[in-house]
Parts: C-alpha cells; structure tokens; sequence
C-alpha cells in the first residue's frame, strides 16, 4: 500500500502549499462580488456584440469559479433573455479567468502559463463566437429557451413553489457578512472537486508510469501533427478525468511534466466546461441537441485556443524549455513562508466562518 500513502502524502502537501492562494483568491471572488455587484445584468446580454460579450465575460472573471455554479448561471442568464455567445462567455470566464485559478496556475507552472491562459482565453472566446455565428441551426435558441421554461417549472414544483432563480433575503446582513457568505458559498460549492483534483493527481503520479504517457500522447517533435493531436487529447483526459476548475490544475501540473504540449496543457485546463456530468447537466437544462451542439463549439473553441497560444508562445519564445518535475512530486510539508501564509489564510476562514455563523441583529 506504499503507493497509496505515497499518493495521499503528495496530494495533501500539494494541496497545503497551495492553501493560501485558494483563500486569497475565494476572498477576492468574494469582495468583487459583493462590493462590484452589478443590478440588471441580463438586460445587458440579449444581443452577441462585442459589448455584451466583453460585459458578460468581465462578470464571469468575477464571479464564482465553480463550473456547476457556472453552468447554473448561465442557464439563468440565458432563460432571462442573454444571448447565446455572452452566456457561453460568462461560463468560460467564470471558471478560467477568476482570481484563485489564476493564483494557483502562477504557483503550479509559472507566469507563462497564466499568461497563456489569460490570452488564450480571449482566442477561445472569439473562436466561439465565429462558430456560433456561422453554424448556429435555425430554431436552437428558441427550442433551447421553451427547454428552459419546462426545466425551471419542474424545478419550481420540486422546490414546493419556489423559485431559485430570485430567493428571498428577509433581512440582509452586513456587507462583510455578505462577502462572508459568498466565499463559504464558494468554497461549498468546490471543495470536493478541488480535493478529488489533488488525489487523483497524486494516484496518477503513484499509479501510471511515465512510459505510458509516450501512448496517449506524442511527446516529441513540434510538428503540427503533435501540435494539434496533443491539443485534442488534452481536452479528451479532461472530459474522463471528471475534474472541473481549479481543481485540474495539479492534473495539468502533471501532464506537463509528463510530456504534453504547452498548448495541450492549455487546451486541458479550458476543458474543465465539457466534462462528462455537465454535459449531462446542459442536456437537462436545454435539451439534447442544444447540449450537444454547445458541447461541440466549446471543444472546437478549447482546441483552437490551445494551437494558437502554442504557435504564439513559440514565436515568442515564452514557451519554457525546462519540464521539472511535477509539482506535486517537489511538494512536502516544511516550515516556511508558506506555512505562515497558511496561518494566516486559516485565520481568514476562521474569521468567515464566524461571520457566516453569526446571528443576523436584526432577526
């Protein structure tokens, strides 16, 4: 069982040293949200110009990062009226430009990498909307709006009558409480996947060899053969691996030392919006052919991304030459700076925590 304590090890010592980022960044998500609320934004999203797009991207890198909220969200945005291409924005900005991916991307593979991903995204989102614009079918909007209604009555006869989309708020707290509310919301929501990240990251350094690696995807060269097939597998692991948002990030720490691609790490990291429950998950919201319809623009567009931000970073001569190993194989439990960023971060969830917990004074 030495491969199971090994795995479990590297998992929570990766997960620790990454500790203080994630309460950062759940933190700013937080502040954004509650002090840069914006009323009414669904008026703002009908049309896919350009402003929309750029509003509803902005108000996904600000808002939570967890790819079910995300998809809970834009389903809602969508059903109010937002256009198609701001609604896929908004999803993809909400899990892939938001303050804690962006953090721990920097600690796990470096600047490049998060440079790459911020770029990258603004590729993806144009590809998208190409692609939308040029094969959207005649009648899937409207098709996928009446799928919509019948979901939320079912969901209103569920919930005894209620609406979930507007809850009500009898007395509301303070806003610190407000912002407190928000990161335990947040981290609720995603801790489970950022934990299954962590372990089934370790179990694959424990468990799969490195040769095996070399099968699944071409490791060698800078071909457009290895270029584009490393960009497709990339997504592919993402989609099986069940993982979502941040908590891919170790997995992508791991393909890389691994072997794969610069830009089949980044097309990996973007995936985190077409696994296998979410899929599921769109087919229930709008239906299936509009499932998999923005399943297929949303792989296209991942892949696409991830070929340009290689070409691009090539040229540049951004992309690091140096694999080390992956970082969960280099993390341990020290003391060091970052044992007291965790203290400290430890302290912020205490705090939160009690502010969460603490009785409303007007109640």
């Amino acid at each position: 069982m030495h491969w199971l304590w090994l795995s479990l090890y590297h998992a929570a010592a990766m997960l620790w040293e990454t500790l203080w980022a994630l309460v950062l960044g759940f933190s700013l998500s937080a502040c954004v949200q509650v002090f840069g609320r914006k009323e009414q934004i669904t008026r703002q999203l009908g049309r896919a110009g350009l402003r929309e797009v750029a509003l509803a991207t902005f108000f996904g890198a600000v808002s939570s990062s967890c790819s079910y909220a995300a998809a809970a969200t834009g389903k809602t945005l969508f059903k109010k009226g937002a256009a198609l291409v701001p609604t896929l924005a908004f999803m993809f900005a909400a899990t892939n430009l938001v303050f804690e991916l962006g953090l721990v991307l920097w600690l796990l593979l470096g600047w490049e990498f998060l440079l790459a991903e911020v770029i990258g995204a603004f590729v993806l989102i144009g590809v998208m909307w190409l692609l939308v614009k040029l094969t959207l079918p005649k009648g899937l909007i409207e098709t996928a709006r009446a799928h919509t209604e019948i979901e939320a009555k079912s969901c209103c006869q569920s919930h005894g009558g209620m609406n979930s989309d507007e809850p009500a708020e009898m007395n509301p707290p303070g806003n610190w409480t407000k912002v407190a509310n928000a990161f335990i919301m947040d981290v609720s929501m995603m801790w489970i996947e950022i934990v299954i990240g962590f372990l089934i990251a370790g179990l694959m350094m424990a468990l799969v060899p490195d040769d095996w690696w070399k099968h699944l995807f071409i490791t060698q060269g800078t071909g457009p053969v290895r270029l584009i097939e490393n960009a497709v597998i990339g997504p592919l692991i993402a989609v099986a691996s069940f993982v979502c948002s941040v908590g891919n990030l170790p997995l992508a720490s791991l393909l890389w030392s691994s072997g794969i691609s610069f830009g089949g790490v980044i097309s990996f990291i973007y995936a985190d919006l077409i696994i296998l429950p979410l899929i599921l998950i769109y087919r229930k919201y709008y239906g299936t052919k509009t499932a998999l319809y923005i399943t297929g623009v949303l792989f296209i567009s991942m892949v696409s991304a991830g070929i340009v931000v290689d070409l691009l970073f090539n040229a540049l001569g951004l992309i690091p030459t140096i694999r080390p190993p992956s970082a969960l194989i280099q993390a341990s439990f020290q003391w060091n700076y970052t044992t007291w960023l965790d203290g400290l971060a430890i302290l912020f969830c205490t705090g939160f925590i009690w502010l969460h917990l603490k009785p409303s004074k007007s109640r």
